[in-house]
């Protein structure tokens, strides 16, 4: 059965999350220097992001958003790397690098040529004004935005994408979830969902080892957003 809704991951499957943050770590650092290059703390405040929401995940947290966690987490970051954050308005111009995140090149043609055909919604892990943000900065829209709010959790947590299917009226058997990452199609796939795994095999840098091939039983597997598009034989 063809899917009346596409789900989208955004951080690495929408837009290029390690430029993004790395370009302005490196603004940061211009004033307040640190002894680590950028791209190691960008991809170390990355790697904070799972870990960060497990406590919701799990219950042993109520829910706080995802501005929150990242800003305790360059907190952290400042201490282990030793880098100085600056008052309180550098901090928060540096935690809110994750709303001025580019677009991978295929994303914005490829977004507007599903639409034609499909609902699409932001899935992401990211709040709905983060969702926003990332749209208006990148020129891009959705039909409707899941904030992780909306859904009270944050993926993998079946419920995530059992209550996205549920805002919208639809079986998660008449979603597909959009994908660059192997572990979200998979747990998206256990609810119902249909799965499409975009290869994006530079999200984590040259030294990238983690989701450069589809390693599940999708339902199409593509190299780009206009590629899926073709594939689900949109105009």
């Amino acid at each position: 059965m063809t899917p009346k809704a596409l789900l989208f991951d955004v951080f690495g499957t929408v837009v290029d999350w390690r430029s993004g943050i790395t370009r302005d770590l490196a603004i940061h650092f211009q004033t307040h220097p640190s002894n680590t290059d950028p791209e190691s703390v960008a991809d170390a405040w990355r790697a904070e992001y799972q870990p960060s929401m497990e406590p919701v995940r799990s219950g042993r947290r109520g829910y706080v958003d995802l501005d929150t966690l990242h800003a305790e987490n360059l907190v952290k970051l400042s201490k282990e790397y030793e880098f100085d954050l600056g008052d309180e308005n550098k901090t928060v111009w540096l935690t809110k690098a994750w709303h001025r995140l580019p677009c991978w090149p295929d994303s914005v043609a490829g977004i507007e040529r599903l639409k034609r055909q499909f609902i699409c919604a932001s899935q992401s892990n990211g709040h709905i004004a983060l969702a926003v943000n990332l749209a208006k900065y990148n020129n891009y829209s959705w039909d409707v935005i899941l904030g992780a709010e909306v859904v009270r959790t944050y993926k993998p947590d079946p419920d995530a994408y059992k209550r996205a299917a549920a805002c919208l009226g639809l079986e998660p058997s008449s979603c597909m979830m959009v994908a660059a990452h192997n572990y979200d199609l998979k747990a998206a796939q256990d609810v119902g969902f249909k799965t499409a795994f975009v290869r994006r095999p530079s999200e984590h840098g040259p030294n990238q080892a983690i989701d450069l091939e589809a390693t599940g039983d999708w339902d199409v597997c593509v190299e780009s957003l206009t590629d899926l598009a073709t594939k689900l034989s949109c105009r």
